[in-house]
């Protein structure tokens, strides 16, 4: 096992812990997952909901939780690697991005959208940037992109791959198209593209494999394709130190294979998650109704959308699991007990 080095920073076990939205991975979980070696993510969406004027004013409730669990995760751990998953759709992402610099994030992973700005958010600070792509067509985009208009590369690439949880960077034909077999051809020319501009800027760019990594033979399989380590999040919430409710934990392992399905996202991407009551009611064409809008995703129209992904996802943290949207990754129901996350982390490696 080789450590990860991004720059000049490196963990001891390369492993990044995946972020995971509203409540799910915060500072307890990011700080224990450093404190083990590797790199903990704290997730910003909707980070604030616990604070009581997030009804109110999300925006200063999500800016002011974005310090406070960089705090939480620096007194469990503050010499390892703490970093911040930001979604390129929230309507705060430059303030978010700011925030997370100011809070001495040693990386910040940004999906959901191509991450066009990040570098220029970034300029003059030691935070690594990581953007997450999905095809081999995304990353020559962004990489191009942030070539030629900031005239630097990428400190890390993050790919993830179709039995990710949440929402998925591909179509729903998409899914169906990609075996693992086929993907792992898709994965091979990311890197290979990756390969290229670490020779163009003469650095190393590691490359790190996420969706569907379990289990020893997973991390094994993504290190034999080329990468420098993996990305892991279903794991990680059937963890003690998860920040997640324990009902939400344990939705988790009374979950059956025939329970994980994909269903689409009020912001129209597919994503995956756990067949629940709520997802049956949203299938069948039910038009939920939700809380004055708290001003989270870019492209929203509160008047048209089928639930509020929002209200869906904060019911899941505080453990609401029959009305509410649970994420989780393709293998999540492989789930059998709670470990800790030094458990996960020796299984995997």
């Amino acid at each position: 096992m080789n450590p990860l080095k991004i720059g000049d920073k490196t963990a001891r076990v390369p492993l990044i812990q995946g972020g995971m939205g509203v409540g799910i991975s915060l500072g307890n979980l990011a700080g224990t997952v450093a404190q083990q070696g590797g790199i903990g993510i704290i997730s910003t969406a909707q980070i604030g909901f616990r604070e009581p004027d997030f009804d109110a004013h999300p925006s200063e409730a999500n800016l002011r939780a974005i310090r406070k669990e960089m705090e939480k995760a620096r007194a469990i751990s503050p010499d390892g690697l703490i970093g911040y998953n930001i979604m390129v759709a929230l309507k705060d992402y430059k303030q978010h991005v700011a925030a997370a610099v100011e809070a001495g994030a040693d990386l910040i992973i940004s999906g959901a959208g191509l991450p066009t700005e990040l570098p220029g958010l970034t300029a003059g600070s030691p935070t690594k940037i990581a953007p997450i792509v999905s095809t081999e067509k995304s990353a020559k985009v962004i990489l191009k992109y942030w070539s030629r208009k900031y005239h630097r590369t990428a400190d890390l690439v993050v790919i993830e791959g179709p039995k990710a949880g949440g929402h998925l960077g591909f179509k729903e034909e998409e899914l169906e198209h990609y075996s693992p077999e086929i993907y792992e051809q898709e994965i091979k020319k990311i890197i290979e593209t990756v390969r290229g501009f670490a020779d163009e800027y003469q650095t190393e760019i590691p490359v790190v494999i996420a969706g569907g990594i379990y289990d020893a033979g997973d991390v094994q399989r993504a290190m034999a394709l080329g990468a420098e380590g993996v990305q892991v999040a279903s794991r990680f919430v059937t963890t003690q130190e998860c920040d997640a409710d324990i009902r939400y934990k344990e939705a988790y392992l009374n979950a059956s294979r025939e329970d994980i399905v994909i269903v689409k996202s009020p912001v129209g991407m597919p994503g995956r998650a756990i067949l629940n009551p709520f997802m049956k009611r949203v299938m069948l064409g039910e038009k939920i109704e939700h809380t004055p809008c708290h001003r989270c995703l870019a492209r929203c129209n509160p008047a048209e959308i089928p639930y509020c992904i929002t209200d869906s996802l904060i019911r899941a943290a505080r453990g609401d699991v029959e009305e509410a949207l649970l994420f989780c990754g393709a293998d999540a129901y492989r789930a059998e007990r709670m470990e800790t996350v030094k458990e996960v982390i020796d299984s995997l490696f």
